[in-house]
């Protein structure tokens, strides 16, 4: 475990420090693309900060290469494919946010990265089935699986990264589930084939938390193409790695036969339950987009303001909000997964999920209503939620409807003021209320003579 960490922190460390400078690059290169009628920054933001994540993860390759305990896992192709693929994935990454490439020409990259990890040994080599154990897979048939996941995990990352953090935040929540599920497998069974399924999550893990604190809102760079489809073929890396690499019949040795060490860990092995447990909610966004896109006729590459984040922000979310509220959604499905995979028959499992989710759509609807608090709990809650009363004519002859009932409480939305001068003519002064800073309504007076 101190191995893994090390290699984390030195990933994280790396990406960290690069981040600026390689901002500061990305000035001067001119990657800073107008707003978009899709975006929902309101200033040109640097992209490219993918260098920085793919320098963190050589350097961190470099580390793990050079610790005695790693030092094995290197002794097989899988981080050479990784690298070789990651290398490929993230060079045409650069070269879309510095020039806009066609949707198809990284489709076609994609399949050339995921074609160069399969050509080095990285793939799928055999499908344990619930009850029905291990199905071998003939070489082409292993192949096409294997380049589907990288597809599918790779586009699913790409379609999410629209919110300041949202993706890097997303996949190292999965990047976490994923390397505790490794890990249970290389340790608590013993097989060294999982360690570099646990190598590559680690990896992941360091660079999304080295390039959080530059990401987080109001971001002061983005990950990009070169970023985003990078991070998504490490974790479609590790996926196939512990996948179609780790022989579940060794399994079977320490849970008493075949099928029961396959039915103990589906979350882990089945691949393509995997990135839908994993990172559910990019992939739903992905299948949503295209199947939204195509319907309107539309190519299912072609950018629109439909993504789940767009809705959460037409809701009535926050930024901030709607990124946490993706995360919480995220870390429910990931974890859930694992809690599963660790204790299949437990109904506790099944109830906190159940409970959390009915948790989480309450956040997910809230904006759709404003409850009103009891009246003792109005001092604990914003100024939205208090509770307003009506009260009648005061001393000075100005007559209010929904005058606030507590302090702080929200201010009435109209008060008129009749008052008659010695030449006949009324005043009337009508209040509009405008939104001001921090959710609170401030109230400007206007008034005219006749």
């Amino acid at each position: 475990m101190r191995e893994y960490l090390l290699t984390l922190c030195i990933t994280a460390a790396v990406t960290y420090l690069l981040t600026g400078p390689v901002r500061k690059f990305a000035i001067v290169a001119g990657a800073m693309p107008e707003i978009r009628a899709r975006d929902v920054h309101r200033e040109p933001t640097p992209r490219l900060g993918g260098i920085a994540m793919f320098f963190g993860l050589c350097a961190g390759l470099l580390v793990a290469d050079h610790l005695t305990n790693l030092g094995e896992v290197f002794d097989s192709n899988e981080p050479r494919a990784l690298l070789s693929g990651a290398a490929l994935i993230w060079l045409i990454g650069v070269l879309d946010d510095k020039f806009e490439i066609d949707a198809l020409v990284k489709l076609g990259g994609q399949l050339i990265a995921a074609g160069v990890m399969v050509m080095q040994g990285l793939t799928m080599l055999w499908l344990p089935v619930p009850g029905v154990g291990q199905v071998l897979l003939t070489s082409w048939q292993g192949n096409l699986l294997t380049i589907a996941l990288v597809l599918i995990t790779i586009n699913a990352v790409n379609f999410v990264d629209g919110l300041d953090g949202l993706a890097a935040g997303m996949v190292c929540i999965a990047a976490t589930a994923f390397f505790m599920h490794a890990y249970r497998i290389w340790y608590g069974y013993g097989l060294e084939a999982a360690a570099p399924a646990a190598l590559f999550a680690a990896l992941l893990m360091g660079m999304c938390l080295g390039f959080l604190p530059h990401n987080m809102h109001p971001a002061r760079i983005f990950m990009g193409d070169s970023g985003s489809m990078l991070i998504g073929l490490v974790l479609a890396a590790g996926a196939i790695s512990i996948t179609g690499q780790v022989d579940p019949d060794a399994m079977g040795l320490f849970a008493g036969s075949e099928k029961a060490a396959v039915h103990q860990t589906v979350p882990v092995y089945m691949p393509l339950l995997l990135p839908l447990t994993i990172i559910a909610v990019p992939a739903a966004d992905l299948v949503l987009a295209v199947v939204r896109r195509t319907w309107r006729g539309q190519s299912p590459f072609a950018a629109d303001r439909g993504h789940l984040h767009h809705r959460l922000l037409e809701i009535g979310h926050s930024h901030s909000r709607a990124v946490l509220i993706m995360y919480f959604w995220s870390a429910l499905i990931a974890f859930g997964a694992l809690a599963y995979s660790v204790n299949e028959a437990s109904m506790w499992v099944a109830l906190g999920v159940a409970a959390l989710s009915a948790v989480g759509l309450v956040l997910l609807l809230l904006p759709r209503f404003t409850p009103r608090a009891p009246r003792w709990a109005e001092a604990f809650v914003p100024p939205r939620y208090r509770r307003r009363v009506t009260a009648g004519p005061r001393e000075d002859g100005v007559v209010t409807e929904g005058e606030p009932g507590a302090e702080g409480a929200e201010p009435p939305a109209r008060v008129a003021v009749g008052v008659a001068g010695a030449n006949g003519a009324t005043a009337v002064g009508e209040r509009s209320r405008f939104q001001g800073r921090g959710g609170g309504e401030r109230e400007k007076a206007t008034s005219t003579r006749s």
